[in-house]
């Protein structure tokens, strides 16, 4: 069973950085975790892709709105996905998940079959 467990939310101000972490247990790679992603959710909205990797290439895709400032990693020596971001505005300001399945997609949550309990960001102006 693979675990995840996200850290290192917090509260920023406008332009300030943050970089979260996902630890995961239990991952072998196979064809029904391939990819791992973050995620994000803000209060009254629906569950949005933020960052995904595509873990055997390493190749990596980003939401529009996040383009430039935030960067995703994996660090196989602490089993951890990362997710560095930089310049955070105050629309950046929701709960961030850490998420693994099959299909490397950003525009739907369903295909992903583990889910951290998230860590929360707030960004002030």
């Amino acid at each position: 069973q693979v675990q995840l467990v996200e850290s290192g939310g917090g509260s920023v101000q406008a332009g300030g950085s943050l970089r979260l972490s996902c630890a995961y247990s239990g991952y072998t790679y196979s064809s029904s975790n391939r990819c791992m992603a973050w995620f994000r959710q803000a209060p009254g909205k629906e569950r949005e892709g933020v960052a995904v990797m595509y873990v055997a290439a390493g190749t990596t895709s980003y939401a529009d709105s996040v383009k430039g400032r935030f960067t995703i990693s994996r660090d196989n020596a602490k089993n951890s996905l990362n997710l560095q971001m930089n310049s955070l505005k105050p629309e950046d300001t929701a709960m961030y998940y850490c998420a693994a399945g099959p299909l490397c997609a950003l525009s739907r949550a369903e295909p992903y079959t583990y889910w951290g309990q998230g860590t929360q960001v707030t960004v002030s102006s």
